[in-house]
């Protein structure tokens, strides 16, 4: 059971070795300017594999639980699902429901682990093998690796995750299937909850700190990107980073400046450095690009702010 490229890269290498009878996912999605319907990752790894797709609305349609149960699978690996599984499905595999949960638990449970982690500036994160029950992200683990976030953007960190989930999976599905699993109960005292990312979360506000702003760009991703208008125009930043060093200019808040080749725009206490953009309606190109299309930048004074 999963959805995004997170889940894909999982299934990817759990099919290599195990018998994955059926693949749960979200329906498919509306996406790009056609506004075509576009099925999610772990759907096209399933198809590709000739693995059988569902997608319902709800795990608690008792016509559900009961496919399900006609299934009989000997475990159920959930992986970025985005739905809730109830008892009834909890209940059904005798060596249980499996998450591959994208942080180090007990910190960051819930639905953006990996985000609120880099938009706090955690220096490091990880990923958990963790036996479900009916709390969120609350049961114990079996297995767990570290990795360091340092400037990945979402998309390798996420990628990173999934390798090492992938790999820590299949060593605990033998584990729990032999019956040695050792299980750490989670220290609710030190627990953190990963909210769900708001609509405009990570658009960029001039207002607020470079760092901040940085690590909107960091944490953003298609689902949520971070935006901004940039000389009168909507942008799209995909890559950007604080600005540091003697050649970093001094800008007030909203200020934008072409220096050496290179596009700041001013934050509260400092600037940010813009590396690859998207302006609406083209393809994404670098920011030194951008800006030579922008006539007289450095005359008009340009600014940005948020959308």
């Amino acid at each position: 059971m999963g959805t995004p490229t997170f889940a894909a890269n999982i299934l990817i290498e759990l099919k290599e070795q195990h018998d994955v009878v059926c693949v749960y996912t979200r329906a498919d999605a509306v996406r790009g300017r056609g506004k075509a319907l576009v099925p999610s990752p772990a759907k096209q790894v399933a198809l590709e594999a000739g693995i059988p797709v569902r997608e319902p609305d709800t795990l608690r349609d008792p016509k559900e639980i009961a496919f399900l149960k006609e299934l009989a699978p000997d475990a159920i690996v959930v992986a970025a699902y985005g739905k809730i599984l109830p008892k009834e499905v909890l209940d059904i595999p005798p060596f249980g429901c499996i998450n591959v949960h994208g942080s180090l638990l007990p910190k960051y449970r819930g639905a953006a682990p990996m985000e609120r982690a880099i938009l706090d500036g955690e220096a490091e994160t990880g990923v958990c093998i963790m036996r479900m029950e009916e709390g969120l992200d609350t049961g114990d683990y079996c297995i767990s690796r570290s990795c360091e976030i340092g400037d990945q953007k979402l998309e390798h960190l996420a990628g990173e995750l999934a390798d090492k989930g992938a790999y820590a999976l299949l060593t605990a599905l033998y584990a729990i299937e032999q019956g040695e699993a050792r299980w750490t109960k989670q220290d609710d005292s030190q627990a953190t909850y990963a909210e769900k990312l708001g609509h405009d979360e990570l658009m960029l506000d001039p207002a607020d700190s470079a760092v901040m702003n940085a690590r909107r760009v960091q944490a953003s991703s298609d689902a949520h990107p971070s935006k901004c208008q940039l000389a009168g125009r909507g942008v799209t930043v995909l890559d950007a980073r604080v600005a540091a060093g003697e050649d970093a200019p001094e800008l007030e808040p909203g200020q934008v400046a072409l220096q050496a080749k290179n596009l700041y725009m001013g934050c509260s206490d400092g600037a940010i450095r813009l590396i690859e953009v998207k302006p609406d309606g083209k393809k994404a190109m670098s920011a030194a690009s951008f800006a030579a299309g922008i006539q007289n930048l450095k005359s008009q004074g340009s600014t940005w702010g948020r959308l």
